[in-house]
């Protein structure tokens, strides 16, 4: 996983400092508290700034500093209640080793920025975790959740777009610069839809719940889709995923059937993954996989027909994340309190922490079981 500090040695951490972990997500920002024993003491969201139009050039552009000043704003209100400890924060996109978010196709209007100088000016010099908001998930599912205990894992979080961490040797991997883990930014269609990165045929634009959308409304304008049409006002160019997802949940076989191309479309990804990762477990989080076993069953049965070798390939279960939404502020708290030399202990009392430090350059030391020594460290 990657990994910045702030500025300056950090003064000593108590070992029962509480951790403020910050989510920063394309329409809300959200806060946790989280204790020495991984609870979560309290939470807080925001609204995530949105991006203004350049009346000159019709362009988009988000205001980076008005994003940091809610998340300090956040991190504020929560140390007023807890304390002051360590700081992580998670990032959408490609946030590199340095704390540079070099690109972000879910915060549109969002320009290269060094966030790791923007928070450091508001929050000051103390320990400062970074990471993409799709590993911190990971992290948080590998320490807590579905993923304990699995030595290579895969998270794979389903929302507007698709978000991964990748999990080797019991550590979030961020590769050599620390943007891996841009899963759904794989191409499995070079003549498919526009993906919001600027290229075509993107797997999230397949298997998310902008997907599932997409999907949905070319059927209802194919015709069928009743229930989920009428859900969506009588207008097929207005079905979204939820009122498939409530059709299906209903019985309809018009949105059963979509959730069955879904499931495809998903298991086509995971297949391809396996093939490289080989991992022990995949686990599925994100705001898509609420809806349940209308997604897993059909998924599961396409995984076993797309995976390399079919009935031969051992056994990959394929799993519901554990954490919900707070995951990804969840892992943001734990990768500070890992940054600081503090792990959290798993409901079995091991310690953990998960974080692939090499190459990461920071000030703060402090390692544990399951992470690699060195320096310090956010849709995927």
């Amino acid at each position: 996983m990657t990994g910045t500090a702030g500025r300056g040695a950090p003064d000593a951490v108590a070992p029962d400092a509480v951790a403020v972990g910050v989510d920063v997500g394309g329409t809300k920002l959200l806060g946790v508290a989280l204790s020495a024993e991984g609870a979560v003491l309290s939470e807080l969201r925001v609204a995530t700034p949105q991006p203004t139009v350049d009346p000159a050039t019709a362009r988009s552009r988000r205001d980076q500093g008005a994003v940091a000043d809610a998340v300090a704003l956040l991190v504020r209100e929560l140390q007023r209640e807890h304390g002051t400890g360590p700081v992580g924060v998670g990032i959408p996109g490609m946030l590199d080793r340095s704390g540079m978010l070099r690109f972000s196709p879910h915060l549109p209007g969002s320009a290269p920025g060094d966030v790791r100088a923007a928070l450091v000016e508001r929050l000051g010099a103390g320990l400062l975790h970074l990471d993409n908001d799709a590993n911190c998930a990971g992290l948080a599912e590998l320490t807590l959740g579905a993923a304990q205990g699995a030595g290579t894992a895969l998270l794979v979080t389903l929302g507007t777009g698709i978000g991964g961490a990748v999990i080797v040797g019991g550590c979030v991997q961020g590769g050599a610069y620390g943007l891996a883990g841009e899963i759904g930014h794989m191409v499995v269609d070079p003549a498919g839809p526009l993906c919001p990165c600027g290229r075509r045929g993107c797997w999230e634009r397949y298997a998310s719940g902008a997907g599932l959308a997409r999907l949905a409304r070319e059927a209802a304008l194919a015709g069928s889709l009743f229930e989920a049409v009428a859900l969506a006002g009588g207008d097929p160019e207005l079905v979204r995923a939820e009122h498939v997802a409530t059709s299906a949940a209903g019985g309809d076989a018009g949105s059963l059937a979509v959730m069955e191309t879904l499931g495809w479309w998903v298991a086509l990804g995971l297949a391809n993954l396996v093939a490289v990762l080989d991992p022990q477990r995949v686990v599925v989080g994100g705001g898509l996989a609420e809806v349940g076993e209308m997604l897993f069953a059909p998924t599961r049965r396409a995984f076993l027909e797309l995976v390399e070798g079919g009935s031969h390939h051992p056994e990959v279960p394929i799993v519901p994340a554990r954490l919900g939404e707070r995951a990804g502020a969840i892992g943001a708290a734990l990768g500070a309190r890992a940054m600081a030399g503090l792990d959290c202990a798993d409901p079995g009392g091991a310690a953990h922490v998960g974080i692939d430090r090499r190459g990461a350059g920071s000030s703060a030391g402090g390692g544990g079981a399951g992470s690699s020594a060195g320096g310090g460290e956010t849709a995927g």
